[in-house]
């Protein structure tokens, strides 16, 4: 039986919804899923617990940002740092982000993009993110980026050192790339590339900061930092941000 907080705030979801412009919703959202291992604390829990219930959140808030038509999404699971946690932690983490990036190809409601240095992955962790791409290439619905391995600093030389690379080929000489480089050329190396740009980037657990998340595409992004720990972020929580989002003036390059 429905509680009266469980009414009230399906009522209050319902108001908020109505009210977002259509034509100011974000294309593109990133979530920089943070306070796993916080939440399983508080709950007297283990870090294995944490992660599989944030994990567990991602297919219901995947569903949301269908109801509102975004059309990509870049969900960051695990960080550069990250891999140096402790192995026994760190391996647990990879099983559940192996069983999730599964789930989300099994739906095939998603074309599911591994974002990262897949170099730095396990063996086992690679090819699970290399076979959920190649299963969910055709899928109709939302792109959902799935950065794995991911830092900024990371993707940024990875780009300058595709460049570099690509322009050896051709027989491009250093001083000649240095007079037509700009960001363009960059752009294209990216992770990311051919996508949009993230309107609105959203981060759980109060810290506020992007630490390294899409350092390059967020320039121009707006910021949503919500007190909730992952596993606890509600679909009030997700509308509020986007509220957020539709009611701001933005200021490109401003």
């Amino acid at each position: 039986m429905r509680s009266m907080w469980d009414v009230a705030y399906e009522l209050y979801e319902r108001r908020v919804r109505r009210a977002l412009p259509p034509e100011r919703l974000p294309k593109h959202v990133g979530v920089i899923v943070d306070g796993n291992r916080r939440w399983a604390r508080a709950a007297g829990g283990t870090s294995e617990s944490g992660h599989t219930a944030g994990a567990g959140k991602i297919v219901e808030f995947l569903g949301w940002c269908e109801e509102i038509d975004v059309e990509v999404v870049t969900l960051w699971l695990l960080s550069t740092d990250n891999l140096a946690r402790p192995q026994r932690e760190l391996e647990s983490l990879l099983r559940i982000i192996e069983q999730l990036v599964e789930t989300l190809a099994d739906s095939s409601r998603w074309r599911v993009n591994p974002v990262g240095a897949p170099d730095l992955l396990p063996d086992r962790t690679a090819a699970a993110l290399k076979a959920a791409a190649e299963r969910t290439e055709d899928a109709a619905g939302m792109t959902v980026n799935v950065a794995i391995g991911y830092g900024g600093r990371r993707e940024l030389a990875d780009a300058v050192r595709a460049l570099l690379h690509e322009h050896a080929s051709r027989g491009t000489t250093i001083e000649e790339l240095a007079e037509i480089l700009d960001v363009e050329h960059i752009a294209e190396h990216l992770y990311t590339k051919g996508q949009p740009d993230p309107d609105l980037v959203i981060r759980t657990s109060g810290e506020q900061r992007l630490s390294g998340f899409l350092l390059w595409q967020s320039a121009h992004s707006e910021f949503y930092f919500c007190e909730a720990m992952w596993p606890d972020f509600r679909r009030v929580d997700f509308l509020r941000a986007i509220r957020s989002y539709t009611a701001r003036q933005r200021r490109f390059g401003a």
